[in-house]
């Protein structure tokens, strides 16, 4: 008998995402489970796409693994089967990598240097970075 624990399940891979996808994703996680035709109505100030566009997008959404469809009769509710901020965590690191080999003090520095932050954005980002305080 062996004394090895099991592996815990994979994490399947977060899906790309493409800039497009992206506005009819935070529709969906802003108001999830939405139907298609109110997924169209919140996107309809915001961008213009005919609604087939959409469908199209929440297509691609459901296939690439980032968005269930349930079907009851005629509707369609749409529910994101991953979250907003595992998929901003993926995002962020994807670009990290890119970008700046991984490093998160290079990508902080370039962005620094160039940012116009107020006092208030500065201390946050210094609270942030001195971690929560010890009792």
């Amino acid at each position: 008998m062996s004394d090895r624990k099991p592996k815990p399940p994979a994490t399947p891979p977060t899906p790309a995402i493409s800039d497009a996808e992206l506005v009819v994703m935070k529709a969906v996680w802003d108001r999830a489970p939405a139907t298609a035709n109110e997924i169209v109505a919140a996107l309809a100030g915001s961008a213009e796409w005919k609604p087939k566009t959409i469908h199209t997008l929440l297509g691609r959404l459901v296939r690439k693994g980032a968005v269930a469809c349930d079907k009851t009769g005629r509707t369609h509710q749409f529910r994101p089967l991953i979250a907003a901020a595992d998929y901003a965590h993926a995002a962020s690191r994807s670009f990290l990598g890119r970008m700046f080999d991984g490093r998160v003090a290079p990508f902080l520095a370039c962005f620094i240097e160039r940012a116009d932050l107020s006092p208030a954005e500065i201390a946050e980002l210094r609270r942030l970075l001195d971690g929560p305080k010890k009792p």
